[in-house]
């Protein structure tokens, strides 16, 4: 027997974004777990700052006002954290920041040309990838916000 992937579903998250200072929706994709529970797990890097990292496992439920599946709460953080970026130097590519990051295990999805969402996964040592964030930031060529990071990264920086 074949394993069968988890089913995508499209959730919508309505939040106050510090990033954005205003509330903000945002749908991202995740794994059915349990649709009958209403249990998901976020297979999506958020882009504006929720308390949810990809591989943490939340409640959604539909509601017939947002006509969608829409996040309740957390049951299952991952471990892992997002970072989100914004390039302010104009000479300075994108890609290469994100291959950068990409070398240490952190994938990225991008939004425009100079803003992206960067996953740090649980295993990652975050002292080491914070230090490169402070470096490119003391040397102005970008800024960096942290809206969601787990215990243990948090640990790592100790």
């Amino acid at each position: 027997m074949s394993h069968q992937e988890p089913e995508l579903v499209k959730v919508l998250f309505r939040y106050h974004s510090k990033v954005l200072d205003e509330e903000t929706v945002e749908t991202m994709w995740a794994k059915t777990i349990d649709s009958n529970k209403g249990i998901y797990q976020l297979d999506s890097i958020p882009f504006y700052g929720p308390i949810i990292a990809p591989n943490d496992t939340f409640i959604a439920k539909y509601l017939d006002n947002e006509q969608m599946l829409t996040f309740q709460e957390i049951i299952e953080y991952s471990g892992n954290s997002v970072v989100l970026v914004s390039i302010t130097n104009e000479e300075t590519d994108k890609e290469t920041i994100r291959e950068k990051f990409k070398s240490l295990n952190c994938e990225s999805e991008g939004l425009n040309d100079s803003y992206f969402a960067m996953e740090i996964p649980q295993k990652v040592n975050y002292k080491i990838v914070k230090s490169i964030l402070e470096e490119h930031e003391n040397n102005d060529i970008f800024h960096y916000a942290e809206p969601c990071l787990s215990d243990k990264h948090n640990k790592d920086l100790e």
